[in-house]
């Protein structure tokens, strides 16, 4: 019997530590909302999917492949047109994989840990043994890998996995919980210092913890930066570069740039004294749209958003 014959047999067994393992399509439709015929679609037209198969023809999935579906799922909200979503994951991935090689290869598994640790806490909404979690999480890492690498990881987890009774309030509790110590964070980032850099949200394009990280990423001990509130008018900036005069604006936006985006951030840029720059995965999609343009692209890695940011500010890097 070949393994994917065993496999197989053992899904229709009902064996425990195969289940665990693999997942036939129904199932996977099940658990993610997405029917078999746009499942096979995705794996035929744009392979995204890359499903084992039993010698009877049978599609079996692993539990990559169902969180790859998720991510899918994801972008598409964002407004990312399905046949471009590959190239994004592709990204992703390998960003991925660079900084595991920088950690050394040990890195990733003890992220997971915390992770696994950081989901039992919420799972029984423990804010007191979440506060300690989070508190040992800083001790022992830097907050780009604290934030890039640990807790937004599990807090996008739990934002598409929200099929099943109690998990929305899973996520709303770890949100919250997130936006709040973020917050403090960036009130003592600040203290004292005048912002240097204004950072905004385009409208609807992110969630509030989202653009709080982007700001706290962003902050260090020679740049403070002040997060307007989630639906600040975008026409309304001027405004308020004019009474603060910043170093540089910053917008962040996670969702794929339309067609008009270039045209209301140039027009925005001429009504400014400062730079203007574009961060979040908007940023990295609309970079070709806006090369030779006023508007300079800082990318959607906390690391690199932070290096650029700096680079432009010191008259380092061009737009």
């Amino acid at each position: 019997m070949s393994v994917i014959t065993a496999l197989s047999h053992g899904l229709e067994q009902g064996d425990p530590s195969v289940t665990d393992e693999l997942f036939p399509i129904r199932e996977v439709a099940k658990l993610t909302g997405i029917n078999p015929v746009t499942l096979r679609a995705w794996e035929r037209r744009y392979g995204l999917i890359q499903p084992v198969r039993t010698e009877s023809g049978h599609r079996l999935y692993t539990q990559k492949d169902i969180e790859t579906v998720h991510r899918v799922m994801d972008w598409i909200e964002r407004g990312v047109a399905v046949s471009k979503v590959g190239k994004i994951l592709a990204r992703d991935d390998a960003q991925a994989s660079s900084q595991r090689q920088l950690q050394g290869g040990s890195g990733e598994h003890e992220w997971t840990q915390w992770q696994q640790q950081l989901q039992l806490a919420i799972g029984v909404f423990d804010d007191l043994q979440l506060e300690r979690l989070y508190g040992q999480i800083f001790a022992a890492y830097p907050v780009a890998v604290v934030f890039q690498d640990i807790l937004m990881p599990l807090w996008h987890q739990l934002l598409r996995h929200q099929g099943r009774f109690g998990q929305a309030s899973e996520w709303l509790f770890f949100d919250s919980f997130l936006r709040a110590r973020v917050s403090q964070r960036l009130q003592v980032t600040r203290a004292g210092r005048t912002p240097q850099v204004l950072l905004a949200a385009i409208a609807g394009e992110c969630r509030e913890l989202e653009l709080l990280v982007a700001g706290l990423m962003f902050s260090g001990d020679e740049l403070a930066v002040h997060v307007l509130s989630v639906g600040q008018p975008l026409d309304e900036l001027t405004l308020i570069c004019e009474k603060t005069r910043p170093q540089a604006l910053v917008l962040f936006s996670n969702r794929s740039p339309t067609q008009e985006l270039p045209k209301r951030l140039e027009r925005l840029a001429l009504t400014l004294e400062c730079p203007l720059l574009l961060a979040g995965d908007a940023a990295d999609m609309a970079e070709q749209q806006l090369a030779g343009s006023a508007i300079g692209c800082l990318g959607n890695e906390g690391r690199l958003m932070q290096r650029r940011l700096q680079q432009f500010l010191g008259g380092t890097l061009d737009t």
